[in-house]
């Protein structure tokens, strides 16, 4: 056991070396046999690491917020379902589960503006304000289907989404006691958002081939089977 920690702290030691001073090579004289550390020219792995983070965190930024938005769009369908057909009340009360379902849209609606308009400040991939707001205005990825142009198809997607779930949002939020009616239509939109984002994802993320590629669909079918089933519970009761 001490041999072991002896070992780790001299890897931490070398591994500070190299943070907090620039490079360094040793190098025997030929007179005196003495050693003398020289320093390389060039910045530091702490400098390295830092300009790498500077110039990439955006990227880092809209990749994780779309994960969070994928993940809380899958939670909020699953509750939604859960709720309609009673079992999400079998693992939590009425008021609590409404809450959770509530507090998840928001989280899903904050994710999705984090995720459109990190990509302000992506020095990889380039979009400007209008690009992020108004569909098929970006050439990122354009499309075409059938020898017919559809442009940037898949990122106008999200765009649309985006607009949808605003709607979704905003009418749970004020209006569900007053215009229900209003309440339950919108509502019925999460539907079309969930094939939007799945849309999106699947040919826009950059996480989207080999296994997760196959999760994604597997997750998405999953869910159109439990949606055609919650159709069917709520129009057979």
């Amino acid at each position: 056991m001490r041999k072991k920690l002896l070992i780790l702290g001299l890897m931490v030691g070398v591994a500070s070396l190299f943070l907090i001073h620039p490079m360094v090579s040793a190098a025997t004289t030929s007179g005196s046999g003495d050693i003398v550390v020289q320093s390389i020219p060039g910045p530091s792995l702490a400098q390295l690491v830092t300009d790498k983070f500077v110039s990439s965190w955006p990227w880092y930024l809209v990749r994780g917020s779309g994960v969070v938005a994928a993940l809380a769009l899958v939670v909020l369908i699953l509750s939604g379902i859960g709720s309609v057909t009673g079992h999400t009340f079998k693992f939590l009360e009425p008021i609590t589960a409404w809450a959770s379902h509530r507090a998840l849209g928001i989280v899903f609606g904050i994710s999705i503006l984090i995720h459109m308009f990190g990509l302000l400040f992506d020095h990889f991939v380039s979009f400007d304000l209008p690009q992020i707001l108004v569909p098929w205005l970006s050439s990122y990825k354009p499309v075409t289907i059938l020898g017919i142009n559809f442009g940037s198809l898949y990122v106008a997607f999200g765009v649309i989404a985006f607009y949808l779930v605003a709607l979704i949002v905003i009418v749970s939020l004020f209006w569900i006691d007053k215009r229900p009616k209003l309440w339950k239509l919108t509502h019925l939109l999460s539907y079309l958002v969930l094939v939007l984002v799945f849309l999106h994802v699947l040919f826009i993320g950059s996480d989207s081939g080999g296994l997760l590629r196959l999760a994604g669909i597997g997750t998405f079918v999953g869910l159109a089977a439990l949606s055609l089933y919650r159709w069917w519970r709520s129009y057979s009761l």
